[in-house]
């Protein structure tokens, strides 16, 4: 079922997932234990990042550096067919523009088709930290509304090279939205014209960025509401759980923490666990007074603190 099905037929606030996968060299088991610990909570749907390749530098016992080039996290699509196929959840797979060919993306599509994934959300992602070089005859989106018209292409059974009797890939796509401002908009009137033209584009709903100011969510409802944009806006929740995180995720995620819970976590450093599930809780409760479709938590692979706090509202 696409996401935007599972929201029109919810008489109630549905509560959705996003999971990172496990760097190199890990094991899937890291994954299905975390998804065995979700179903409990009956989620409509499961999001499964991705990531693209990136240039690393190693020094060779000779004194030689050397360049490599992978993905730390690869394994996006075999993740979403195991949450699709073993446990019946619906998956997101996360598609990027950057770092991919169209027809490195046309190949995931089908890929993805065959699992039986009917969701992808389409990222324009960050930029590879290293120049690819795009083989002749191929070409790439620059940016996520140029991979929501390829995606919707591909939904309408039109590929980069014509097919004879192609079947359409009928995915549900969403994208993502910015309630502090995209870091790259000049402001939010531009951040909010690209949002729109990647709804016009065939996008169906749009999840949000982590915030830990309800209020900014608000007023990015009602300006997107303004400039025409009507579709649903999911808002994502992260659980803050270490002080650490005070610089490690606006640096990341270029977002801003409310002074009041930077006041508490800096008073209380030994106590930010609980002051972090407090904050969400909080955060939860007046999302849903505000009547959103859903709250999507960003569990980056930590399930417990975000098992807690669903529990209260289920």
């Amino acid at each position: 079922m696409k996401v935007i099905e599972h929201i029109e037929k919810a008489n109630d606030t549905l509560f959705s997932y996003e999971i990172v996968p496990p760097p190199r060299g890990r094991t899937v088991q890291d994954i299905i234990d975390i998804v065995e610990a979700l179903v409990p909570l009956d989620p409509p749907w499961i999001d499964v990042t991705a990531h693209a390749a990136g240039a690393f530098y190693n020094e060779t016992p000779e004194g030689q550096i050397e360049r490599k080039i992978y993905k730390k996290r690869p394994g996006t699509m075999g993740i979403c067919g195991i949450i699709q196929n073993r446990f019946r959840i619906d998956t997101v797979a996360h598609i990027l523009s950057l770092g991919f060919t169209k027809e490195e993306t046309e190949d995931a599509l089908i890929e993805l088709n065959y699992l039986g994934v009917e969701n992808v959300l389409a990222l324009r992602g960050d930029g590879p930290n290293y120049n690819k070089k795009v083989d002749t005859g191929r070409s790439c989106n620059h940016y996520a509304s140029d991979l929501v018209e390829q995606l919707a292409d591909a939904r309408e059974g039109r590929f980069i090279n014509e097919i004879s009797g192609a079947r359409p890939l009928d995915f549900g796509i969403g994208v993502a939205g910015y309630p502090e401002k995209h870091f790259e908009a000049p402001n939010m009137k531009s951040d909010l014209f690209y949002t729109k033209k990647k709804i016009d584009s065939g996008a169906e709903y749009i999840t949000s960025q982590m915030f830990f100011n309800n209020q900014a969510y608000f007023d990015y409802v009602e300006q997107c509401r303004a400039e025409g944009i009507n579709c649903p806006i999911i808002p994502g929740i992260k659980i803050l759980k270490s002080v650490k995180q005070l610089q490690t995720l606006p640096r990341n995620f270029y977002i801003d923490f409310p002074d009041e819970l930077v006041d508490e976590v800096t008073q209380n450093p030994d106590h930010v666990k609980e002051i972090g599930i407090n904050w969400a809780t909080k955060q939860v409760e007046g999302l849903l007074e505000f009547g959103v479709p859903c709250v999507h938590f960003y569990i980056m692979n930590d399930t417990q603190s975000v098992i807690d706090i669903v529990k209260k509202f289920k």
